[in-house]
């Protein structure tokens, strides 16, 4: 059996791969630490945004668990260009899972390599393991394994986010635990 933590980054500064935490992220990720104290950990892996790492580098620091930087938990690229009528797009995205923007991946790209990262986990000898990504990424992991989670619970969606998947053999179970 393998409970993988899957975490929604902190409040950041922007959506560049470098910002960092606002002053209530960093606060954020000090209480997302404490919440992950008695879960007893064995492995983080984390997108390499700075965002996502400064989120549990306050848990690493703490506990010094091991942590992989994995650029398959990046966030998704929706479209290289700026789009003004990005919300809508990405909302289209989540009725047509094979939409393609210029320079983006669709949904079904993004959330093959999401789904890459814990299917490798299944090898892994950690048992309880977190997940840093990003509010796209994992709504779209999250729909792997919850069929009705869509753009409104993207938009219902915090920073940080935790959502506990546990996986025993053919079976899981998925629920939000972060109040």
């Amino acid at each position: 059996m393998k409970t993988i933590y899957l975490i929604r980054h902190c409040k950041a500064k922007g959506q560049e791969p470098d910002a960092v935490l606002t002053l209530e992220g960093l606060a954020q990720s000090e209480s997302l630490s404490d919440f992950l104290l008695d879960k007893q950990i064995d492995l983080v892996i984390s997108s390499p945004f700075l965002r996502a790492i400064h989120s549990i580098k306050p848990f690493i620091d703490l506990t010094k668990v091991s942590m992989k930087i994995d650029s398959r938990l990046s966030e998704r690229i929706l479209c290289s260009v700026e789009l003004t009528d990005w919300m809508d797009k990405l909302k289209v995205s989540f009725d047509d899972m094979d939409l393609k923007l210029p320079g983006g991946e669709s949904s079904v790209e993004a959330t093959n390599r999401g789904i890459e990262v814990i299917n490798e986990l299944m090898n892994e000898s950690a048992y309880n393991i977190v997940i840093v990504t990003h509010g796209n990424l994992l709504s779209l992991i999250i729909r792997n394994f919850k069929k009705d989670f869509g753009f409104n619970e993207w938009k219902e969606m915090k920073n940080p986010d935790v959502f506990k998947l546990i996986i025993e053999q053919d079976k899981y179970s998925l629920e939000r635990i972060w109040k």
